[in-house]
């Protein structure tokens, strides 16, 4: 039988642009790049990017503490359509990386759309007006506003919520005390005593610097063994012109960078193939894990002669990656210094006046660093709340589970980036952020022109998404015996919840194409195909664009005379729908 209701054609083009509302959480990385490609590709939205911190960057505003450098290539730590030939080193310093993103937002004219100093307290989904109602605070003069949005995106990414230790007493020291992503640029450690707890990247990059320092005197509090990388290998090094053991930039490389855009790229080029070729040694057993566990103990131990005790207490029994890898430089010599004292027991308390160990020891110090890293396996730090009630703190527990680490099944027009199961182990990050935001805009774009009022995962495909990620990691080092940011519960879990199951091409191309039918959609009408419009196209009204579109030639696809099967585009990257 046939539906009584009377159907109506809608009268607009069939490309729809029907107003759009879409809040994004946080402006770096990830915030940029949406502030960039959705008013590129997208029109009649309604953008509003809402940042915590008073400029743009994320975690490269935050972090400013000494030695804070990106630990992968910095050119591969970029967008891949602004690419910087001005690093002053192979591993950037903080400050470049949040020039370089300041720059970008500015040159792209990002900051139109970011609201500065604006902390978004929580977002809950309102099922009868299909919306998001968010609360935001404007952290400068506390003012609070009601903002409301179709599409909600966070895009706070990983390393955002800092872990302070939790260890008793911690409250009552009486020196400085400062975290990694919370310093004081104006503390003088010089002929300071001071203890640094925590043995990740943060650490790994601060001691040498600190250690510099005239009169200080160090304790560094490791409990976890790790595995030390150098600097990008030695031969893809060379590879490039430079130096093995000297990863500054210099000017006249740079220079050159400028002057020869195919040198710059020929650059780039080897240092992205380099770690695309190196997914292999993530598996445990493999030939390439084997040979990179020689390899750093062989380095370690030249490095470490001096206080041969340092390297029993570090060099792990778990293969290389099982902990996030970070260079090193200048940091096992450091601990080797008159200096610093490498503690490895167990803190037991902080007192007034400094650290007790579990045997009896007190260590005495002035100021307190917490190189502790970020709670990377809880959900953001902002309250989120899906249908029926139900919030993301609620929904990631135990742990977080997502479809294809984008969308969560329960909240509608809810998308993440950078968020649980987005990190990698070697590749480029940024091209998975990319990839990430240009699937995003896909989702959006699909949601105005299609007229529908919602879409949301299916729960039996976050289900298919959480198994796959379980059966992946079992052949993988990062289920060895490590804690780490990668594992939920704190780093000490069995599942995997911060790296994606595969490699950086593996995940560009997952998300090459959406899986519309992974996905249950809410139309605005009973008829879903309405939005076929009135027969009309926009680029046939008024200035909606060209009639003639097809007939450019930087929009025509022109195959190979004889063999397109030639065709350089296809050998270079199987086509996809």
């Amino acid at each position: 039988m046939g539906s009584n209701y009377l159907f109506t054609l809608k009268d607009e083009p069939i490309e729809n642009l029907r107003p759009l509302k879409v809040r994004v959480v946080g402006a770096g990385y990830s915030g940029i790049y949406l502030g960039i490609r959705i008013p590129q590709r997208l029109r009649n939205v309604d953008l509003q990017i809402y940042e915590k911190n008073e400029g743009v960057g994320g975690a490269w505003w935050e972090n400013r503490y000494p030695g804070c450098a990106c630990d992968i290539p910095a050119h591969s730590y970029q967008y891949s359509f602004d690419p910087n030939p001005h690093w002053s080193n192979f591993y950037a310093p903080s400050k470049e990386i949040r020039e370089y993103l300041g720059g970008i937002a500015e040159k792209y004219g990002v900051n139109r759309y970011v609201k500065l100093s604006h902390k978004v307290t929580s977002c809950i989904w309102d099922d009868a007006v299909k919306k998001w109602k968010l609360v935001v605070e404007n952290v400068k003069t506390g003012e609070i506003i009601h903002d409301d949005a179709d599409v909600l995106v966070s895009a706070r990414g990983n390393l955002n919520d800092k872990a302070w230790p939790k260890i008793p007493g911690f409250e009552t020291f009486k020196g400085e005390v400062m975290h990694s992503a919370q310093w004081n640029e104006e503390y003088d450690f010089k002929n300071k005593q001071v203890g640094v707890i925590g043995g990740g990247s943060s650490s790994i990059q601060i001691v040498p610097k600190l250690q510099k320092i005239e009169g200080v005197k160090m304790s560094v509090f490791v409990r976890s063994r790790t595995w030390i990388a150098s600097p990008f290998g030695d031969a893809s090094m060379l590879k490039l012109g430079l130096e093995p053991n000297n990863t500054a930039m210099s000017e006249e490389l740079r220079k050159e960078f400028v002057d020869n855009p195919k040198r710059f790229h020929e650059f780039r080029k080897i240092i992205e193939v380099d770690g695309n070729t190196v997914h292999g040694g993530s598996f445990k057993g493999s030939p390439m894990q084997l040979e990179a566990q020689a390899f750093y103990r062989s380095v370690m131990q030249e490095k470490l002669a001096k206080k041969p005790e340092i390297m029993e207490a570090l060099v792990p029994s778990f293969g290389v990656g099982c902990r996030r890898l970070t260079p090193g430089p200048g940091y096992l010599e450091a601990l080797v210094e008159d200096n610093v004292d490498f503690v490895r027991d167990k803190i037991e308390a902080i007192t007034p006046s400094g650290i007790t160990l579990e045997n009896g020891r007190k260590v005495d110090i002035d100021v307190l660093v917490c190189a502790t890293g970020f709670n990377v396996s809880s959900p953001p730090p902002f309250y989120v709340e899906g249908k029926n009630g139900v919030s993301l703190q609620q929904k990631f527990l135990p742990y977080a589970e997502t479809y294809l680490a984008v969308g969560v099944d329960g909240f509608p027009n809810f998308f993440m980036m950078f968020g649980p199961n987005s990190a990698i182990g070697s590749g480029s990050l940024t091209m998975m952020i990319e990839s990430e935001g240009d699937y995003i805009t896909k989702c959006i774009r699909k949601l105005q022109k299609e007229d529908y009022v919602t879409m949301m995962p299916k729960s039996e495909r976050v289900k298919d998404f959480s198994d796959y990620c379980v059966e992946y990691f079992k052949k993988t080092v990062y289920l060895d015996q490590c804690t780490s940011w990668y594992r939920s519960e704190g780093g000490k879990g069995d599942r995997i919840i911060g790296l994606w199951p595969g490699s950086t091409l593996h995940c560009i191309e997952a998300l090459r194409a959406p899986r519309w039918e992974d996905y249950d959609f809410e139309s605005r009408a009973e008829n879903r195909l309405r939005w076929l419009g009135n027969g009309w196209s926009v680029t046939q009204i008024g200035e909606g664009g060209d009639p003639a579109w097809y007939l450019e030639p930087s929009l025509m696809n022109v195959p190979m005379k004889g063999k397109p099967e030639e065709d350089e585009e296809f050998k270079r990257r199987p086509f996809s729908h």
